[in-house]
Parts: C-alpha cells; sequence; structure tokens
C-alpha cells in the first residue's frame, strides 16, 4: 500500500464528472471515511501492517512539512483523524503510538514549549524522536511476515467453515507479532482452538456417534476428528490421515504447555493445524 490510496479523486469545485466539453477537473481529498472505518478494525484486503507501514510515511511527512517549510497536504481535522486511525491500528498490533499532541495546532504548541521555536531542526527531532521507533517496529513486523505460516494447495482461499476460517485468521495475525516464549506457547493455545472448532463444526452426533457410545466433548478433538474421517473416507486409507490428526494435536499442546517454546515450534505447530483443517475440507470433495 502506498500513502496515496489514503486520498481519493473528487471534483474540482464548478465542476463535475463526466463533462462532455472535456473541461473537467479533478482535486485530491483525503479519505476521511477510511481513517473511521480503520479506527474500527482493519479495512477489506489490506492489513494492518501494510496501512501502518503507509499511514505512518504521510504522517511522517506531514508533521515535518508543517513544523518547517510548510506544504502540507492535510488540515488540522484530517490529520487529527490519521492520528487517531494510527493509534488504534497500533494498538492492534501491538505497538505502542502516543503523540503528545493531537494535530498541527496542538504539534506547534507542543513544539514552543520544547525549545523547538525558530528552529526546523528541533521539529524534524521531534517528528523523528516520534515517528522513527514507530517506523522500526513496522519494519521488523514486516520482516517477521516473510516467515509466515503455511498456505494449503486448495484452490479454495479460506475452509468455508466460519468458525473454524475464524481461528486460523486468530492464528495467523497473533504468529505474526509474536516474538516471546510467552507469545509462542499462547500460539499453541491458539492451535488447539483450531482443532477444537475443527471438531465442533465436523461431529455430529447424530451421524457419528455409535450405539452404546455417549458424545465425546468438543475439546477430545482427536475422538469426533478421527470418527469424522472414518465415516467420510471409509476403509484402510483413513489411517494416516486419522494419523495426522492425533500428530497435530500433540504438537499444539506440546507448544501450549512448553515454558521454552520458540517461533520455530510455534509455526510447525501452526502449519499443521492449518493444513489438517484444509485436508479434512478435501474429503467432502468427490474426486
Amino acid at each position: 500500500m502506498i500513502s496515496d490510496e489514503f486520498f481519493t479523486e473528487v471534483p474540482s469545485s464548478g465542476t463535475s464528472f463526466g463533462d462532455p466539453w472535456g473541461t473537467s477537473s479533478t482535486r485530491r481529498e483525503f479519505d476521511m471515511c477510511m481513517m473511521s472505518e480503520l479506527r474500527r478494525g482493519p479495512v477489506p484486503g489490506k492489513t494492518d501492517l501494510e496501512v501502518a507501514i503507509a499511514l505512518s510515511g504521510l504522517i511522517d511527512g506531514e508533521l515535518t512539512a508543517y513544523g518547517t517549510a510548510g506544504g502540507e497536504e492535510l488540515d488540522d481535522k484530517q490529520i487529527a483523524e490519521a492520528l487517531i486511525a494510527m493509534r488504534a491500528i497500533c494498538g492492534r498490533l501491538g505497538i505502542e503510538f502516543s503523540p503528545p499532541f493531537r494535530n498541527f495546532t496542538t504539534f506547534r504548541t507542543y513544539w514552543n514549549k520544547n525549545d523547538g521555536y525558530g528552529s526546523w531542526q528541533a521539529r524534524r527531532e521531534m517528528v523523528s524522536a516520534l515517528m522513527d521507533p514507530i517506523h522500526s517496529s513496522l519494519i521488523a513486523l514486516e520482516d517477521g511476515t516473510f516467515d509466515a505460516l503455511a498456505d494449503p494447495a486448495s484452490p479454495r482461499s479460506a475452509t468455508g467453515w466460519p468458525n473454524v476460517d475464524e481461528e486460523v485468521r486468530e492464528l495467523r495475525r497473533r504468529f505474526q507479532t509474536a516474538s516471546t516464549p510467552q507469545d509462542y506457547r499462547a500460539l499453541g493455545t491458539n492451535c488447539v482452538g483450531v482443532l477444537e472448532a475443527l471438531s465442533r463444526t465436523i461431529y455430529r452426533a447424530e451421524v457419528h456417534l455409535r450405539d452404546g457410545e455417549k458424545e465425546p466433548p468438543v475439546d477430545k478433538t482427536n475422538m469426533r476428528i478421527e470418527r469424522y474421517i472414518e465415516d467420510t473416507l471409509p476403509g484402510p486409507s483413513n489411517e494416516d490421515i486419522r494419523g495426522l490428526t492425533k500428530k497435530a494435536a500433540a504438537l499444539a499442546h506440546r507448544v501450549k504447555h512448553s515454558s521454552t517454546a520458540i517461533r520455530r515450534d510455534a509455526g510447525i505447530s501452526a502449519d499443521a493445524v492449518i493444513l489438517l483443517a484444509n485436508i479434512i475440507r478435501r474429503l467432502d470433495q468427490e474426486e
């Protein structure tokens, strides 16, 4: 994403689109609606990380321009909305962003109280002190995404099972920002969450329960998923897939209970449950 995507083209004053004489002109307008959406959550088709990288660059440039030679494109209200949206996105990414001002006017007040009066360089340094740590944190997160989790070979972008897909999305999101043993142990819990969502989705007592059996609880993922496999893919060919279920569950619980988990361990477990969910989904295919 680039900063230009925070702007839309609108007709200039006194003109309109579709002028039959070809004299219409347009101007760039900051997309305040997008800022409002970003305060509530990610916008469709964009990750918080890519939006944050682009928005931080825009904010950096606008604050620097206002504090030095001028030429900023946003007004007071627009930069305020951009700063609020940036704070919300950073919060979702686990990054602290607390600017000591809320718009251009309060930025001026801030620099006048902090030795910035009459000094462009001092104001540049203020902007750098605020934005450089944000840029560094975002770059580190972006580097982490290169170590992304597995994508299935399935032509589907998701399983189509809402609860399972929601757990997988949360697992992917948390893996992007994980950096400590506690984070990786928590990812083990997320992996178990994927398995339990799968267990809850595919097992139906009226179909899969045998005479004399008691329905196993949702957290007995091996029993429920394996029974679904048995009934969907009868015969010895299902043994290998049932084995995958056991191994994926074992990996997830090992990471969940580990006090020394590392990114490699969490990544292997996450890959396993994501691929298992998509393998199970394939059992619905007839060919």
